[in-house]
């Protein structure tokens, strides 16, 4: 009472870190912190605080995702985090699903997988997507993680057998997950199934997914790993299997909550199935094929799924299906304006939407089935739940993407792809609709926006910069006027890190300066832009962080259009770009068959001469063809104007 106020206590950098300030943190409550931190962002910023906290994050560290394979050496992973429990890697480019990256490219596992599997001795989970995996670099990783893997992904890789599952399905008995989804597998029998059932003794296995693969499948071998598994709750399976030579497996699988890859071969044949019966916990069915008449069948399952994912065309009862579903968290159809009227009218909590092209398969008719402004904005007014939307659209407008933008503020993910069946579209550009759209919603992380020219003016391509502040991977396509509206696009970008542009008008020049005004920008890849004679206004972007590749065009791609509806290399595309973010080196990488052009790129230009260090092979060991090489350049290409 009366007497002076206490000072207010401080936490000092001695009591935060140990010292002599009177305070001292022991090491091992910050291990115990550090262990809740589970986002790469705060992680990384923790381990730039000091020595200490580096150490700690290296040894507590139990996930990374390695987001290009070549960005950072496995030995160099290994000695940064070596207790990893979990390891995502990445290889080729995405725009490799499109055709637009050589089959001979690289992103191979065996150096990973070499490396690392014996070293990383609590790894239990392995992911890689878009390498290339032998089957004897299955059979290292069985040698040195097969006792204790419980989780193996591979996500759209070529290059292995059937044998090589096998050697997976015989040793590694802790297996929980192994997903092979749209991996390039040679199928040398269904042998690897019957040894998931019957080479564990306790078999833990719950999900399987071979889905969009060629893997022939015997219903017998089906029903034995669903009898011996009890805790299968979830199969995804590839080929075409009927659903009749099903029904044993449904019998047996009483946990199965998730199935997709079955047919009606039978159409209209109602009397074939009427014997099958879906288990009482399936959530999520996706059939790889069904016709109008088979419908009936699903009526009765449709009404208790969540998700209900049917990639068939409905050309006269469309309204009919998704007034079943209650809740469902996926529609994946080639349905049309009407159809999605019907679903923003029922399913009031849809939360996930996809929209494939009306033409993929020849056999299906575009009979009411395009999809433009009108459902778009039906769906958004409906159902205001939306968390994801992809879209293949043939007609759009201003207002369907405000409509999205003022309705849909949970949206996290928004992809559109304008096609070009219609000689007319009703408004371009569409600059005030997709500032809508990323003002209206804030959490929106990625974003995807491939029109025709025309689409979105120089003001519209700013917009996305000014409005996109948290958004992280931006892939656009046909967008802008000129290279001013690209550098203005980059001077409003703050977070994003992943960035594709296609079908690109832009300058040499404008590009170098547009990436090293993003900041946070890790990796660019671009197809198709103004190309010099020289090419060297591209070295502006020379820094010791950067990887930069070129690759010459094909010209058997010239004006093609892919299957889905992504653009190949388009006449204007004269040279594709690929760029990311290394921590050391300044790498210029070239296929072999670039020899030539890499030669006329540097001989006149006045960086030839600093152009020095070692030749570098990217390939398989082993294979002495496989096709690239890499120019480690010496700093004084940093100083190149």
């Amino acid at each position: 009472m009366g007497g002076e106020a206490p000072e207010p206590q401080r936490l000092s950098r001695a009591m935060s870190f140990g010292g002599s300030g009177g305070g001292w943190v022991p090491e091992e409550a910050l291990h115990r912190v550090m262990g809740y931190v589970e986002d790469p962002r705060d992680r990384e910023a923790a381990s730039l605080v000091c020595r200490l906290w580096h150490r700690i994050d290296a040894l507590t560290r139990k996930h990374v995702t390695v987001p290009f394979c070549y960005a950072v050496s496995p030995a160099r992973l290994l000695a940064r985090f070596p207790r990893l429990e979990s390891l995502a890697v990445k290889g080729k480019p995405r725009a490799a699903m499109y055709g637009l990256i050589p089959d001979d490219w690289g992103a191979y596992a065996r150096p990973w997988l070499t490396e690392l599997a014996a070293p990383l001795e609590c790894l239990k989970a392995l992911h890689l997507r878009r390498m290339v995996v032998t089957d004897d670099d299955l059979a290292e990783l069985v040698r040195a993680r097969g006792h204790m893997l419980q989780e193996l992904k591979l996500d759209k890789c070529p290059g292995f057998t059937t044998d090589g599952l096998r050697l997976v399905a015989r040793f590694c008995r802790s297996l929980r997950t192994l997903l092979l989804e749209e991996c390039q597998i040679e199928d040398r029998g269904s042998e690897w199934i019957r040894d998931l059932a019957v080479s564990n003794p306790n078999p833990v296995l719950a999900t399987l997914n071979f889905h969009m693969t060629d893997l022939t499948v015997m219903p017998a071998d089906l029903e034995l790993l669903a009898k011996n598994c009890k805790s299968l709750i979830s199969l995804k399976i590839g080929g075409e299997c009927d659903l009749s030579d099903l029904i044993g497996f449904f019998r047996v699988a009483a946990s199965l909550q998730e199935f997709a890859g079955g047919t009606f071969n039978e159409q209209g044949e109602l009397t074939k199935y009427e014997n099958v019966k879906f288990p009482s916990r399936l959530c999520s069915l996706g059939l790889t094929f069904m016709a109008t008449n088979d419908m009936p069948i699903i009526f009765p399952f449709s009404g208790g799924t969540q998700e209900a994912g049917f990639a068939v065309h409905f050309p006269h009862h469309r309204r009919s299906l998704p007034a079943h579903c209650k809740m469902p968290e996926l529609v994946r159809n080639v349905i049309g304006d009407r159809g999605l009227g019907v679903v923003a009218d029922t399913c009031k909590k849809l939360q996930r939407l996809r929209i494939e092209r009306g033409d993929d398969d020849p056999g299906l008719q575009e009979e009411q089935g395009g999809v433009s402004q009108v459902g778009l904005t039906a769906i958004a007014v409906g159902c205001r739940e939306l968390e994801y939307i992809a879209a293949y659209v043939s007609d759009i407008t201003n207002g369907a993407l405000e409509s999205i933008g003022t309705f849909c503020k949970k949206l996290y993910d928004f992809r559109l792809v304008l096609l070009d069946r219609e000689e007319r579209i009703t408004e371009l550009p569409l600059d005030n609709g997709v500032r809508a759209l990323l003002r209206g919603c804030p959490k929106l992380r990625r974003f995807a926006l491939y029109l025709r020219p025309g689409g979105l003016s120089d003001v519209g391509l700013e917009y996305i910069g000014q409005c996109s502040g948290n958004i992280q991977y931006m892939l656009l396509g046909n967008v802008g006027e000129t290279d001013d509206g690209l550098i203005r696009f980059a001077l409003a970008c703050s977070n994003l890190r992943k960035l594709e542009l296609r079908s690109c008008c832009f300058s040499e020049r404008a590009l170098a300066l547009a990436m090293l005004r993003m900041r946070s920008l890790r990796y660019v890849w671009v197809q198709g832009y103004k190309a010099s004679q020289t090419g060297r206004d591209l070295m502006l972007m020379a820094r010791p962080f950067w990887n930069i590749e070129f690759t010459p065009p094909n010209p058997n791609n010239v004006d093609r259009l892919m299957e889905n509806g992504e653009p190949g290399v388009d006449s204007q595309a004269q040279r594709e770009l690929t760029a990311g973010r290394l921590g050391h080196a300044i790498d210029f990488t070239f296929r072999r068959q670039a020899k030539a052009f890499l030669a006329s790129w540097l001989g006149g230009s006045p960086c030839a001469s600093v152009i020095t260090g070692r030749l570098e092979a990217k390939r398989d060991p082993g294979h002495e063809d496989a096709g690239w090489v890499c120019f480690s350049c010496c700093s004084q290409v940093t100083a190149l104007p």
